[in-house]
């Protein structure tokens, strides 16, 4: 009988049947042609020779490895040490990802949460707010951004007009600019996640908690975060990985000094003098890390149900 319950409790095949498989073909040749296949191609010019006028030789070897761990001097004769140049970047990146993951947390839970307890029609409002800015580009947002905190910008006038400052702050070009700048870029992407999981939430939990004398921090913290915690974490992922491999805002707002991984792997690939080998490494050690971390993320919580 169509959509009867195999014997894993689920349904089965939802009464498709042999269609099955041909009509999932579509979407694993997107995911493999879109996806898998780039990721390879990276993979493999990870390996690869740089040539002299940008590009790549296809002899194999580890130079862009090397050339991300270890430093051998400005003419390669000297003892090999660690590279800390691009250690540091990485650092920098991962701290300032977290950062702007707890900033939209921050924000973004009790955003979510008012929308979801507003009536049926006020949150329909409330999301279209949320969602105007991605009606532009990342790119024109990123721009308007920094016309808005530059030194003659409407921000440091409005702060001298009130006399709170004496003169223009020093904002762009600096880690708070870059940090304004993946808040700014990916709030949204907390409060969606969030908003979706509040929404299913049973408020008579949190009433019967009450009923038995449990104050407001202890329902927060002991009924209602772990029920939503998967919005949270949705929210969380949403923000950090893609803050993590940002290069608009680190490039239109940091400045030189304030490089971020993601802008790292941009510029290898810009031009003749670009390192095509380099910034697949590059890009490689970070895919790496990040698969890492979702994987430990998955065994942490396999375990905790199991």
């Amino acid at each position: 009988m169509a959509g009867a319950p195999g014997a894993g409790g689920g349904p089965k095949d939802a009464g498709w049947g042999p269609l099955a498989l041909p009509l999932m073909l579509p979407t694993w040749a997107v995911i493999g042609i879109f996806l898998a296949l780039p990721v390879l191609l990276m993979a493999v010019y990870s390996f690869l020779t740089r040539e002299f006028r940008g590009g790549v030789e296809w002899q194999f070897s580890l130079a862009a490895y090397d050339q991300f761990f270890v430093t051998r001097g400005l003419f390669g004769d000297e003892p090999p040490s660690l590279e800390w140049t691009y250690i540091l970047i990485f650092w920098r990146s991962l701290w300032q990802a977290a950062l702007a993951t707890g900033l939209c947390l921050l924000i973004g839970f009790p955003t979510a949460w008012f929308i979801a307890t507003r009536s049926p029609r006020s949150r329909t409002v409330w999301l279209f707010l949320v969602t105007i800015p991605y009606w532009v580009n990342l790119l024109i947002r990123t721009v308007s951004l920094k016309f808005l905190i530059r030194d003659n910008g409407p921000l440091n006038e409005f702060l001298m007009g009130i006399g709170l400052t004496s003169g223009p702050l020093p904002l762009v070009n600096t880690n708070l600019a870059v940090q304004l700048g993946l808040f700014y870029s990916y709030l949204p992407f907390m409060v969606l996640p969030i908003y979706a999981a509040v929404e299913r939430y049973n408020f008579a939990l949190s009433e019967a908690a009450a009923d038995l004398y449990a104050g407001r921090w202890r329902i927060l913290w002991e009924i209602t975060l772990p029920v939503v915690r998967p919005g949270i974490v949705a929210g969380c992922l949403l923000v950090f990985i893609p803050s993590l491999g940002a290069f608009l805002a680190p490039d239109l707002l940091g400045g030189a000094k304030n490089f971020m991984i993601g802008s790292l792997i941009d510029e290898q690939f810009k031009g003749s003098q670009g390192n095509w080998p380099f910034g697949a490494a590059v890009s490689v050690i970070l895919m790496t890390l990040v698969m890492l971390a979702l994987l430990i993320y998955a065994r942490a919580q396999g375990r905790g149900r199991a």
